[in-house]
């Protein structure tokens, strides 16, 4: 379960009781960052941990990166700023260790070497159980996996990556790469910050309380959604909805499920009802034609070298 939502549209009311519906439902991985709503989501679940005092049985995920606060060092994956923000991590969520720990963005500032014996070191004093990476280029994990290999330094266990039916260019390395290396892919914005929901629709004003109507991300506006791939996933999704009886959130939830089991799909909520409609998601799948259908509206042309390859691989 995402908590991005946290102290930015859920108070915390709200987010404990999504909490404790996702722990009913069986979920136990909660994933924050030290700069979501400036800290405030670490600190709405840390109280909510606290609440539970069952601290173990909860896997816990957080990031560093992004400047949380100010000053020159207050960025990036140096040693001094991994260390330190760490520690307020850890203070927020009132809890002596993080399950899994990520870079949450390449640094092209910071040596590779230096930011993974820093997590080595988080690993070796018991302040993190996991490393991970997050927003990441193929080979740029590839040449961490093997530096952190031949140093003898924990591994990296997971990427944490974007993937939705309208954003599927992670299958082109870095999923094959994550199923090479045993790593698990945790997939962010898998509804594409509600345009897999279709909540939104050709020709039509976006609703004034979504994330495009407020204009509260980059990344979720039209410019970089919207488009003729956007609008056929979208009728396709709607579609499949009207026949199976699933909202196209569910539907779009589960056919992450069923791209592997080593894709977990990140749950994001403003309220307790949008968490139950993305909790059915699970129970049930997919048809084979409902899969094909959605593949081939989601399909794009293969950029070089992919579409060479993948030309010669079927005259094979």
């Amino acid at each position: 379960m995402g908590t991005q939502t946290w102290g930015w549209v859920a108070e915390e009311k709200t987010a404990h009781e999504m909490a404790d519906r996702f722990v009913a439902a069986g979920g136990n991985c909660f994933d924050t960052a030290n700069i979501y709503n400036e800290g405030v989501s670490e600190s709405m679940l840390g109280t909510w941990l606290k609440k539970k005092g069952n601290r173990d049985e909860y896997f816990i995920t957080s990031k560093v990166f992004f400047p949380a606060g100010g000053g020159v060092n207050d960025s990036g994956l140096s040693r001094k700023h991994i260390l330190k923000q760490i520690d307020g991590s850890l203070k927020r969520l009132q809890t002596d260790y993080i399950d899994l720990y990520q870079t949450h963005c390449f640094d092209y500032t910071t040596r590779m070497e230096e930011t993974l014996r820093a997590f080595d070191d988080l690993v070796r004093g018991g302040k993190i159980r996991y490393m991970g990476i997050s927003n990441w280029s193929p080979s740029q994990l590839a040449g961490a996996l093997e530096i952190a290999r031949c140093r003898g330094w924990s591994p990296i266990v997971s990427l944490q990556a974007e993937y939705s039916l309208i954003v599927r260019s992670s299958e082109w390395e870095l999923i094959p790469l994550c199923e090479q290396e045993n790593l698990a892919f945790l997939a962010w914005s898998p509804l594409a910050g509600g345009w897999m929901a279709a909540k939104y629709r050709r020709d039509r004003k976006p609703p004034a309380d979504s994330r495009v109507g407020r204009q509260d991300r980059w990344d979720d506006q039209p410019e970089q959604r919207e488009s003729e791939l956007t609008w056929r996933v979208v009728d396709a999704l709607l579609e499949l909805s009207r026949e199976i009886g699933r909202s196209p959130a569910q539907i779009a939830l589960n056919w992450i499920l069923r791209r592997s089991p080593r894709i977990m799909p990140i749950l994001g909520a403003r309220t307790v009802e949008q968490l139950e409609e993305n909790i059915g998601a699970t129970g049930w799948t997919l048809s084979a034609e409902a899969l094909e259908r959605l593949e081939e509206a989601s399909r794009v042309a293969l950029p070089y070298p992919y579409r060479f390859i993948e030309r010669y691989a079927k005259r094979k």
